[in-house]
């Protein structure tokens, strides 16, 4: 695969691992283990069995055809809104969970912002029986409050992160500088296709389920294994990176990474990376982030706990600076209006962080009859106070 990491951990030139030392030997023993383990025959058949059978893989790849109707596209939702936890999350979180295990690690740290991997660590540390520390921004906590209920009563610990804008990026800075002072017994499950090298991969690899499903699933409904067109929207990235990745070599096959605009690409409240962003350094990798001249990090806004990322993952730097994909930026009140187009058009309520993939068709171009799968990465109970506040708007 020509956008397969290389050896050094680099996707053309976003990457590496920029480390702490008292990091160095946890990120070197994660990259020198990982591929073994994770092809390890007792490892894929752990994780292909609870995938199945506790996730509920595979998800469905439903026509959405009220909803291509209005569009005049033949549309297909990816259905990880129907996974275990209520996203695409959990493919992830099982995956490094029996990671963890392997590498002998008692006790697992995670971040998160809408709160969705939050839930899918805490869960799978509840079914391993290991304790559970997950840092959230504090104004994420309030915005996402029945994600945090859960979390709490799955067992986990919920610490808030109370620096910066207190959102996704300041969740992370907590929990890297707590494996920072517990290296020896603790695993940190990065939720995103970001972080040093090798967790872009790795994520990236646990997601790809997805796209296998995707190519599996196709011909139900056409003659190909492929679409036109693929559509996901990106924080870090990670339902995105899993969707694309059986297709990423095959250039038939448009990718579309979509990013939150907030309130205008030039507003002063957004976080589109690909656009207002430029080459640095952010939680361990080189990659495309909003900063200052003087490298000083620009607080995002989105409407989104999940999209309200600073950066983009170092895949997803290389795939729209080479070209291989595009990438468009959806505004808070354009998303707000697709979720709840999908919703009385199919009775699908979507995560807000999905409805910005949704929101794309508006501004894309496409053939009459296209094929166009969305990954449709969650589900939109977390977001019901948000969607409420518009419900006499719209």
């Amino acid at each position: 695969m020509s956008y397969a990491v290389d050896t050094k951990g680099f996707y053309g030139n976003f990457g590496g691992a920029y480390i702490p030392e008292m990091l160095q030997h946890n990120v070197e023993t994660l990259r020198d283990r990982y591929l073994d383990i994770i092809n390890d025959p007792s490892f894929k058949k752990e994780f292909n069995d609870l995938l199945k059978n506790y996730v509920g893989r595979p998800s469905p790849l439903y026509e959405a055809k009220r909803f291509s109707s209005k569009y005049g596209a033949r549309i297909f939702l990816k259905r990880e809104d129907l996974n275990h936890t209520g996203a695409h999350k959990i493919n992830n979180t099982i995956g490094q969970i029996l990671l963890a295990e392997r590498l002998g690690k008692k006790r697992i740290i995670a971040e998160t912002g809408a709160g969705q991997h939050g839930v899918a660590t805490a869960t799978v540390c509840a079914l391993k029986n290991i304790e559970c520390i997950v840092y959230m921004g504090a104004v994420d906590i309030e915005r996402q409050a029945p994600n945090v209920a859960r979390m709490k009563m799955l067992g986990a610990t919920v610490v808030p992160a109370t620096s910066g804008s207190q959102t996704l990026k300041d969740a992370t800075n907590e929990a890297i500088r707590d494996w920072i002072q517990n290296p020896a017994d603790t695993h940190y499950i990065i939720g995103s296709v970001v972080g040093p090298h090798p967790y872009p991969d790795m994520v990236a690899r646990f997601q790809s389920i997805i796209s296998e499903e995707i190519r599996q699933q196709l011909p139900e409904y056409i003659d190909a294994d492929k679409p036109d067109s693929i559509v996901a929207c990106v924080g870090g990235g990670s339902n995105a990176a899993g969707a694309f990745y059986h297709f990423l070599d095959d250039r038939a096959v448009r990718l579309v990474a979509v990013e939150a605009a907030g309130e205008g690409i030039h507003s002063g409240r957004s976080a589109a990376t690909s656009v207002l962003g430029t080459e640095g350094i952010i939680h361990g990798s080189r990659t495309l982030l909003m900063q200052t001249v003087d490298g000083q990090i620009v607080e995002p806004h989105s409407i989104s706990a999940g999209l309200d990322y600073p950066g983009i993952g170092p895949l997803h730097a290389h795939l729209i600076k080479s070209g291989r994909a595009e990438a468009i930026s959806i505004t808070d009140d354009h998303a707000v209006k697709a979720a709840f187009l999908l919703t009385r058009l199919e009775g699908i309520i979507p995560a807000l962080e999905s409805a910005h993939a949704l929101a794309a068709l508006d501004v894309m171009s496409y053939r009459p009859n296209e094929n166009i799968v969305i990954c449709l990465s969650g589900r939109g109970d977390k977001d019901l106070a948000t969607y409420m506040k518009y419900l006499d708007k719209i």
